[in-house]
């Protein structure tokens, strides 16, 4: 099967490469948006507006037929990793990589969009292609909806895409109803009464009160959710304490929760502040608990998911359309689907085991090939009715 993916042009891949070497963290994309900017004033674009939502850039094309406002969406930023790969393109910025495919994003709408304008006789309806900053954590995808990314045109439909390790190059994944999770964060700020290693009658701990939090709140997908509804509690971060032999008086804990319904959503603060507070009663500490709301669950209108099935079939053969699982990660491109049906889906980039590297890794690069994958898929999305 990968023998039969497409080469993808040396447009494609030169984007993408220049993009690699020159990544820009989260709502700090002004180069790439300066960049964006520049390619999309060639297209003889209909609207071209900048700074949307801080650096992202919307570019507006009127096609030749009737039809709807139709987005299409490509995400910008990279995230603070520093690249420990060897290719001739790696990240020429320390401590920045774009170790999620954001680049090739960029580069498969920039070429689609070329294609677009250049068939704008075709296109039914209007288009705006959107390059949005912030996904990595920042909700840029809310910040553009505030400066009007949804409004003059009316958008009336969404489509976003992502490359992704975890899938063959030369496929797509789609899903119906919830297919990323929600994303939400929190501290736990764990204050006890520091003293002597050697003397831990005379402190309170809360170095072993955080210990027993981290296991305890796994109970909470364990024996609280049911077993039909995924839900993910991990602590990322333990931080307490100067030295070897000394209690500290505090410990703090950071960290993430993931769903997909939204029941079980809202019942997690009051579920994490409960074991915070039964725990902290019984090992003489205060659990101050931050919780911040963050990312909903993505979800797909069946419909509109329909088109991206039947372009898929269409444009790489129904056997390369794939039914996949829900993913765990989460997606700022969820606020744009609560005000409007849309579409995400994902493009295989696994070709090997260079391309086969979890996404946020070091290590993590693409099988180019994808580049021409998701350029098609947006081609032909344009140009569906």
């Amino acid at each position: 099967m990968l023998a039969s993916v497409p080469v993808p042009t040396d447009d494609l891949v030169r984007v993408r490469r220049r993009l690699h070497r020159n990544p820009e963290l989260s709502m700090e994309e002004h180069e790439t948006a300066a960049f964006v900017t520049a390619e999309l004033s060639q297209f003889s674009l209909d609207d071209l507006r900048v700074g949307v939502g801080r650096t992202g850039v919307l570019g507006t094309l009127r096609g030749g037929k009737s039809g709807p406002v139709t987005l299409l969406r490509a995400d910008m930023d990279a995230l603070p990793i520093a690249e420990a790969g060897a290719a001739e393109y790696r990240s020429q910025r320390s401590g920045a990589m774009h170790a999620c495919g954001h680049d090739g994003h960029v580069s498969m709408l920039l070429a689609a969009g070329r294609t677009l304008a250049e068939r704008r006789n075709e296109v039914p309806g209007t288009l705006v292609f959107c390059f949005q900053p912030g996904e990595e954590g920042h909700a840029g995808n809310r910040l553009m909806i505030e400066d009007g990314a949804l409004e003059n045109p009316y958008v009336d439909r969404t489509f976003a895409l992502h490359l992704y390790s975890g899938l063959d190059v030369g496929k797509i994944g789609v899903r119906d109803g919830a297919f990323f999770a929600s994303a939400d964060e929190f501290a736990l700020i764990v204050r006890g009464r520091g003293g002597h290693g050697a003397m831990p009658h005379l402190a309170a701990d809360p170095v072993m009160a955080g210990a027993y939090l981290v296991t305890m709140l796994q109970t909470i997908v364990s024996r609280e959710v049911a077993p039909k509804d995924p839900a993910v509690f991990t602590i990322g971060a333990f931080n307490a304490g100067t030295t070897f032999n000394v209690i500290p008086d505090e410990a703090t804990l950071h960290g993430t929760v993931r769903c997909f319904d939204a029941e079980v959503r809202a019942s997690m603060p009051e579920r994490l502040k409960r074991i915070a507070g039964g725990l902290g009663e019984a090992l003489r500490v205060e659990c101050d608990v931050q919780y911040r709301w963050s990312y909903p669950p993505t979800v797909n209108d069946t419909a509109v998911n329909d088109i991206v099935r039947e372009v898929g079939a269409a444009v790489l053969g129904r056997d390369n359309v794939v039914e996949h699982d829900i993913v765990m990660w989460a997606e700022d491109m969820s606020f744009m689907q609560e005000q409007r049906p849309g579409a995400y889906f994902i493009v295989g980039s696994r070709g090997g085991p260079s391309s086969a590297y979890p996404h946020h890794n070091a290590r993590f690069d693409i099988d180019e090939r994808a580049l021409d994958i998701g350029y098609r898929m947006l081609v032909a999305l344009g140009l569906r009715g």
